[in-house]
């Protein structure tokens, strides 16, 4: 055998070899799997930012479509339990994610955040934490309503007759309007809230999601609907005439609704450690920077931000929201959400 031949054998089987080893060696756990509800606008350049600050972590981002992402999704995981594909879950709302951790999927997390962290924002096993929240608002076509004329003042405004066929709503079985519904039937009481509720079905007109609402008061199709700050904003920074209007600020009103993004991790997800660090990096301060300044306009959650929501001009009652009650009659307001809403 030729000395030239002898080294092409030996140099095949070093390559062999090193690929041998190479192939040994567990894979880098730089990809982390999102399940998430925030809509993909305000969530891709965040989770692209993870990327950059991680140098070569990858995030699969799993969305849904914006009639049932946020039940969906939950459903999705839950479906799931036995061999969970999901390492965080970004949700855009609080009530399903609550769900998840009563269910004991979710699995407790050092957060990187103060101590100070508002309480009714995490929840007390260290399995999900509340990031920047959205309110639940009027938006109001200011063609048809000038500033001047009689304009709602309250989420219980939608009822009014003398707004029949003027004012619209999202189809309150998914989403935060679900999770703002399910809230308001504890709060008021069922002797008060199902009376509201048959007439809000008699009285606006449904749509898929809180985006078609803001959409058809920008239109001039309705003169004014319930949706979330950020779709109202999308509306408004588009230049049409709309504006804003944070509901039930008297005295004697219960406040505005605020619904918070919330982050969890899955127990047994398959990228445990990246998981982690993304999970900390939606808490953290830059992230609700960008949440409060960027065109969703978000409500820092941090004690103390620097950063205040653009929308925040002054002091905003908020309603004392009891989230893990919401949450745990889920099953049975959710069912009479769907006997008064479902076949409309």
């Amino acid at each position: 055998m030729s000395t030239h031949i002898l080294k092409m054998i030996i140099c095949v089987c070093i390559w062999i070899s090193i690929g041998c080893v190479q192939g040994c060696r567990p894979k880098s756990d730089v990809e982390v799997i999102v399940y998430c509800a925030a809509d993909r606008e305000f969530a891709k350049p965040i989770l692209a930012g993870f990327e950059r600050r991680q140098g070569g972590a990858h995030v699969v981002a799993q969305y849904d479509i914006e009639s049932t992402k946020t039940v969906g999704l939950a459903n999705r995981i839950l479906a799931e339990a036995n061999r969970p594909r999901c390492d965080v879950f970004w949700n855009n709302e609080i009530l399903h994610t609550l769900r998840l951790e009563r269910s004991g999927l979710l699995k407790p997390v050092n957060w990187d955040v103060p101590s100070d962290w508002p309480s009714s924002m995490r929840s007390s096993s260290n399995c999900w934490i509340g990031i920047g929240a959205r309110a639940r608002v009027l938006i109001v076509n200011r063609d048809l309503l000038p500033a001047s004329t009689d304009r709602p003042k309250s989420v219980m405004d939608l009822a009014d007759p003398k707004w029949k066929g003027k004012c619209g709503f999202a189809t309150p079985l998914f989403g935060t309007t679900a999770t703002h519904f399910t809230v308001l039937y504890n709060q008021l009481g069922k002797e008060v809230a199902k009376p509201f509720l048959i007439a809000l079905r008699e009285n606006g007109v449904m749509m898929a999601g809180n985006k078609q609402v803001a959409q058809s008061v920008a239109s001039g199709s309705i003169a004014f609907g319930l949706t979330d700050t950020d779709d109202a904003l999308l509306e408004m920074d588009a230049g049409l005439p709309v504006d804003i209007i944070f509901p039930d600020q008297g005295e004697t009103q219960m406040g505005t609704m605020l619904i918070p993004n919330t982050v969890s991790v899955l127990d047994g997800g398959p990228h445990p450690q990246s998981a982690i660090q993304l999970a900390n990096y939606l808490c953290s301060e830059e992230t609700e920077s960008r949440l409060a300044m960027g065109a969703s306009g978000q409500f820092p959650v941090r004690p103390n931000h620097p950063t205040k929501s653009r929308l925040q001009q002054s002091a905003l009652k908020w309603l004392d929201a009891d989230f893990y009650r919401a949450a745990d009659s889920w099953e049975d307001v959710s069912q009479e959400l769907q006997n008064i809403f479902g076949n409309r």
